[in-house]
């Protein structure tokens, strides 16, 4: 049909978001009112998906004055929010903050809601909703809550390379001390791991975490050997399988 403005295939793939994104930047940084013939010229879309776009702004409370045919400004005293995303990187983090909920360990699922928080903060209010409102749901996880350590200290002893003693049972119940250096841990559906040094065993082992009995963090720090110990351990994963 002739007179109708049809989409270009740059136009299909731009993410809305990132649009949005662009015709802030181009309307504040700009001396004088911008045409949505420059805008759409700018950023390779149509005129129409830009009336659209700042119609869309508009209605959210952002301050762009103007009109079709004269151009438009964003009002002095706006500032942009310091980050932005895409529709995508929205997503995965939502998903992501969704996935740690499902994790028994209290400390990263009070951090993943402290950093949607954040994120929802700083967003403009027409991007919140792909926040508030997701449509992308997590089921929870069959981990056990481990009750003989607290899985933040134990991410502060891996970070800071210190030694922790822990008294560990196996699959059989039986008990043993160990000491041991904490090098990584691993976030199953059904089970958390942690990956380490043991000094009991001279080797690397994997101890589930709910079989955890009681736990100490020591002064002494061990060696990673300039990231030698991990890649030691990297090394072997495709040979271990969780457990002690």
């Amino acid at each position: 049909m002739s007179g109708v403005a049809v989409p270009t295939d740059q136009e299909v793939t731009m993410r809305r978001a990132d649009r949005l994104f662009d015709i802030l930047q181009l309307l504040r940084v700009a001396a004088h009112p911008t045409t949505a013939a420059t805008i759409a010229e700018r950023l390779e879309v149509t005129e129409r998906t830009v009336y659209r776009d700042i119609a869309t702004l508009q209605a959210r409370r952002i301050p762009i004055e103007g009109a079709a045919g004269i151009g438009y400004v964003l009002r002095r005293g706006f500032d942009l929010p310091p980050l932005m995303f895409t529709d995508d990187e929205i997503e995965a983090i939502t998903v992501g903050a969704r996935l740690v909920r499902r994790l028994r360990d209290r400390g990263l699922q009070a951090a993943a809601e402290s950093v949607l928080a954040k994120v929802t903060t700083v967003l403009p209010e027409a991007l919140r909703s792909g926040i508030t409102a997701a449509p992308f749901f997590v089921s929870h996880g069959d981990a056990e809550t481990p009750t003989g350590i607290n899985l933040a200290d134990l991410r502060r002893a891996i970070r800071e390379t210190r030694k922790i003693r822990i008294t560990y049972s196996d699959v059989r119940g039986r008990e043993s001390e160990r000491t041991v250096w904490p090098i990584a841990m691993a976030y199953y559906v059904d089970v958390t791991v942690l990956g380490a040094w043991c000094e009991l065993r001279s080797d690397f082992r994997h101890f589930r975490v709910e079989r955890i009995g009681n736990s100490s963090m020591l002064n002494e720090q061990f060696s990673t050997e300039n990231g030698k110990l991990m890649e030691r351990w990297f090394a072997l994963q495709g040979q271990q399988t969780p457990g002690a």
